[in-house]
């Protein structure tokens, strides 16, 4: 399978991407495409269809514009369009569109849409198009390039915090400076390496990954090509770091994992830290959490072999308020076992509480047990609509003991 909308062949079966929240329309065009050959997924939302993406590479993807009741404008649509293709370039985009709509898909179009499919449409012309968008050659002017063969990689979001840095890695991924990708460890950094890298010229090829506190990958370090991502490299003494900036061959470009630039002596900084790019904690990304946490959970169920599950409003308050151990990937960490642990297709706030982390501000760290308790009842209180025999029950205690803490709560 080669890069969004990149198929040598469209006849031979292509693995299509629709994007639409009506399920007749759904229905509709999954026997149309599998009629003639071709493999669908269908999802209803733009959240779903990034995550989606995030997972698998698709030769056509089909796009409604409207999502949310009474939108008619197709803004959402529009935005959805944009963030693909700032991510996808290449990728074969249709849009949906009734016939009252034609000067959105006129718009789409222009936003670099490959072409657009009407409501009501005929099998035959859907098909058609469908094929047509995988077969033509590559709009983008510049000198073609192999499509990767790797996972797709997107960086998953919707705070501000994480739309800055998104369109910072998608300015500076195709230049050739060489960048710092800074924050704390599990925050994604590697990712945004990734990303980096596949929007560079030298996208097609595997980077090459050296971790320098292992004196054999030293070794790795003559590749000249591909673009070299380091690891650790604010935590070699000086010394080392002088021999570092003597192997690094001048046509390198480097991306640097780190904790901190400042760990970097000013010789090496300037070779490998053209410009930072820092990954924000979990907590600084408002909302990502819940978005994250529900495409954790796709990717476990389809791991695990059985459907997602649900997260009830107690799982989903927790996710918004909890600072999460190891970040991103504590998070992802707590979303599989949840996962592995639902019933009936349901994820209980319980199921995901991860350990109390309380940053000091004073020598001796407080950590207040107190106040995790009280969150949890709540959460299984509002979860439960205050039915406390259904609340103790979820929390493992009997309706004495919440009640005893619901008082030492005030709650």
């Amino acid at each position: 399978m080669s890069e969004n909308g990149q198929c040598g062949d469209a006849a031979s079966g292509a693995t299509i991407l629709l994007i639409d929240d009506n399920a007749d329309v759904a229905r509709a065009m999954e026997i149309a495409c599998r009629i003639a050959g071709h493999d669908i997924v269908a999802v209803p939302s733009p959240e779903e269809a990034l995550s989606r993406l995030a997972l698998q590479r698709f030769d056509a993807i089909l796009l409604d514009l409207n999502f949310s009741p009474g939108q008619t404008d197709g803004e959402e649509g529009l935005a959805l369009l944009a963030r693909i293709l700032a991510t996808t370039p290449d990728a074969r985009v249709l849009v949906i569109t009734a016939h009252s709509g034609v000067r959105i898909a006129v718009a789409a179009m222009q936003a670099g849409a490959s072409d657009f499919v009407m409501k009501p449409w005929r099998n035959a012309e859907l098909i058609a198009k469908i094929e047509a968008a995988i077969a033509r050659p590559s709009r983008i002017a510049a000198a073609p390039r192999p499509a990767p063969t790797g996972e797709p990689v997107h960086i998953l979001g919707d705070s501000l915090a994480i739309e800055r840095m998104r369109a910072l890695v998608q300015r500076i991924g195709p230049t050739e400076a060489s960048v710092a990708v800074t924050g704390p460890a599990g925050s994604g950094r590697s990712l945004v390496a990734a990303a980096l890298h596949a929007a560079s010229a030298r996208g097609a090829m595997p980077s090459v990954t050296v971790d320098l506190a292992d004196p054999e990958a030293w070794g790795r370090l003559a590749a000249t090509e591909a673009t070299l991502i380091l690891r650790n490299a604010d935590q070699i003494d000086a010394v080392m770091q002088g021999r570092l900036l003597e192997r690094l061959m001048p046509e390198a470009r480097v991306i640097a994992i780190l904790t901190h630039a400042a760990g970097l002596g000013a010789p090496l900084r300037a070779r490998i830290a053209t410009i930072e790019i820092a990954v924000p904690p979990l907590a600084e990304r408002d909302g990502d959490a819940l978005l994250l946490a529900r495409h954790f959970a796709r990717i476990a169920a389809q791991r695990h072999g059985g459907p997602a599950p649900r997260f009830t409003f107690g799982a989903e308050a927790l996710l918004t308020r909890r600072t999460w151990p190891d970040e991103v990937r504590g998070l992802a960490l707590a979303i599989e076992r949840a996962v592995l642990l639902a019933e009936n297709g349901v994820i209980e706030a319980t199921a995901i509480t991860p350990p109390v982390v309380v940053v000091a501000t004073e020598p001796t760290a407080r950590f207040d047990l107190a106040d995790s308790e009280k969150a949890m009842i709540a959460a299984a209180l509002r979860e439960h609509h205050h039915n406390v025999t259904h609340a103790a029950a979820a929390l493992g205690l009997t309706r004495g003991a919440l009640y005893r803490r619901m008082e030492r709560h005030g709650l």
